[in-house]
């Protein structure tokens, strides 16, 4: 699903001196035109330069959020006597002073350095890719129909490209892979978000021995997801952003993308204006197609850059495109058309993309499942109570921490049989690979519940050395009202404890889900008369979820998959009230009258005398 990304712009306003004079407008009008002489000057200015921004930082392969930079062509800025190499220059600086901000871990060039393939042209080019080189920072390039004899494809022999962008000048790079015999095609792997990533640098017309190459790759990396850049595959129309296939595209696809399922993502210039779209391969799977390209734009596209910005927590790639040298004038010395071109923000070339990666990795590099621990392993130092929902409905729940605290299912009067259901779902990271669904309803009460024993010893206990309860819950997706249904309650009102406060006929333990579905934990403490509530935020629906209450002694904080929520009493309390009345779990109770059961699922359910880190939580 697409979504157009409208937050407030994440991007940094550049310090002018930091990109060097050549990359700064002057008067309001462009800077002179790129000639071997500026180019000379301009290579000295960016080895000293880009030397010292070699120490500002280096990404964090272990991030989730990472961000991919991808330059297309750029062409009209190395045009003979006509070009400017200033603004690739300004971009380049610009990626090596963010590269720690933006965690950038790689660089892509789609092709089209130069106008004409003329030797001279790559001698202006050669100097400002260097101050990417001198920076240490990897990147690709390959070869555009201007930078090559476009009537051939990749076994045309040499070229001046091949002179200046061959194995030769990639061959020190910490993630080059190799090249073709040819040396026209060309792979890096670069590591982000704790994995491997296959980035694949595609000729302009890759010939049938090229096309094997690549699927012989991808092959030798079976568990890498692999993005392809390349300078043709699809376009768009001006005022259709949906992109299209040109001819080569269809034969790109056919050779290469649709039979390899770790393509996910293709990168493509050559036309304009830029677009995406989005085509089911052979297994079934999306694959995220997009042309970018600005050189019809003021300044030759002004060397913009697009960032996609990867965070796998979020299973999102945050889109957006920038021109890092108009960026870094002085807003009173830009140009009217420069002022335009800042950045783009129309849907086109900024927008998000929602990809689950983990599903959509799964077919070549599944997630493995975290396996069953026993009940043994996660019985600590005082455990009270440690139920597992993973036996037949119907028999008794043991309690796992020897204390005697099994539990008995009860159904409301009217349920039907099946109010309790055992299941193999469980969150992932829960140590028994079960839970049982409840079926509960309200407006009659309906569904069933488990409650402890009249005698069970936790049903005494105050907790004034503080506690700890934790549950794995999947909330019913059904439509249904299930406001204010009960996960986790104790027998015994206010009243029945000596409460006054607040409402009497409230229990004194209540573990909740409002009509918003947010968590709420109510209880009457040993030190207080009225009661105390914790609050969390909405939970969704039909999601697994670990939830924990934690009290020092003092203060009690809600949890949310190992997060600490925000609404909790800053008031201290201590301990919890009890009239010496069993447990319930899956309901709560009104008055000492049970009013409606749990719908969901419920895995498992721990209780400790003492307040546990997230580090000791059963999700650890």
């Amino acid at each position: 699903m697409d979504q157009q990304h409208d937050g407030t712009s994440r991007r940094r306003i550049l310090q002018v001196g930091a990109l060097g004079a050549g990359a700064a407008l002057t008067g309001g009008l462009p800077a002179a035109a790129a000639t071997t002489g500026i180019a000379s000057a301009s290579a000295a200015e960016s080895s000293s330069s880009a030397a010292a921004l070699a120490g500002s930082g280096r990404p964090d392969p272990d991030n989730p959020r990472f961000t991919l930079a991808v330059v297309p062509d750029t062409q009209y800025l190395f045009d003979l006597d006509r070009g400017d190499p200033a603004p690739l220059t300004a971009t380049f600086k610009y990626l090596i002073e963010q590269r720690a901000a933006e965690n950038l871990v790689f660089t892509a060039h789609l092709g089209d350095v130069v106008e004409n393939a003329q030797a001279s042209e790559f001698a202006q080019a050669d100097p400002v890719f260097g101050v990417m080189d001198q920076a240490r920072m990897p990147y690709s390039v390959l070869a555009g129909n201007h930078d090559i004899d476009s009537s051939k494809d990749d076994q045309r022999g040499d070229s001046a490209y091949l002179r200046t962008f061959g194995p030769r000048r990639f061959r020190r790079m910490s993630t080059y892979g190799g090249s073709t015999p040819d040396g026209y095609n060309s792979y890096h792997v670069f590591r982000a978000a704790g994995r491997q990533w296959l980035l694949l640098a595609m000729d302009w017309r890759p010939s049938d021995a090229g096309f094997a190459w690549a699927r012989k790759v991808i092959a030798e990396h079976p568990k890498l997801p692999v993005i392809l850049t390349i300078h043709d595959l699809v376009y768009a129309d001006a005022g259709d952003p949906v992109a299209k296939f040109s001819e080569h595209g269809d034969r790109v696809w056919e050779q290469l993308v649709e039979g390899n399922d770790q393509i996910f993502l293709t990168l493509n210039g050559h036309y304009w204006p830029s677009g995406r779209v989005v085509r089911k391969n052979a297994a079934g799977n999306d694959v995220h197609l997009h042309i970018t390209n600005y050189q019809d734009r003021y300044y030759g596209g002004s060397a913009m850059v697009r960032l996609h910005h990867f965070d796998l927590a979020r299973d999102t790639i945050d889109v957006e495109t920038i021109s890092p040298w108009i960026l870094a004038e002085k807003p009173d010395r830009r140009s009217v058309l420069a002022e335009g071109e800042i950045e783009l923000t129309d849907p086109t070339n900024r927008f998000s993309i929602s990809i689950d990666f983990t599903a959509r990795f799964a077919g070549f590099d599944p997630e493995p499942a975290r396996p069953a621990r026993p009940a043994r392993d996660l019985v600590i130092p005082g455990t009270v109570a440690y139920w597992r929902l993973d036996g037949a409905v119907g028999s008794r729940v043991v309690d796992h921490s020897g204390r005697g605290n099994d539990l008995t299912a009860v159904l409301l009067p009217g349920s039907p049989a099946d109010s309790l259901k055992a299941s193999t779902e469980h969150h992932p990271d829960q140590p028994a690979h079960a839970s049982w669904i409840f079926a509960g309803r309200k407006n009659p009460a309906r569904g069933g519940y488990l409650r402890t024993a009249d005698d069970a010893p936790l049903n005494r206990l105050t907790f004034r050395s503080g506690y700890t309860i934790e549950a794995f819950v999947k909330l019913a997706d059904d439509g249904l009202d299930h406001s204010w249904e009960g996960l986790l309650s104790r027998m015994g009102t206010g009243a029945d404890a000596g409460k006054t406060g607040s409402d009497p006929s409230e229990p004194v333990v209540n573990l909740a889900f409002s009509g918003g579905r947010q968590l709420q934990w109510a209880v009457y403490p040993l030190d207080k008369n009225d009661t105390f509530t914790n609050w969390g935020h909405e939970e969704i629906a039909g999601r697994w979820f670990h939830l924990a209450v934690v009290n020092d002694g003092r203060h009690t904080a809600l949890y949310i998959d190992s997060s600490e929520l925000l609404r909790n009493p800053a008031t201290p309390s201590n301990g919890l009230s009890t009239t010496g009345a069993p447990w319930l779990l899956g309901a709560n109770h009104y008055a000492n009258t049970i009013e409606q059961s749990f719908a969901g699922h419920i895995g498992e359910l721990r209780i400790v005398d003492h307040p546990l880190t997230p580090n000791h939580f059963l999700t650890a």
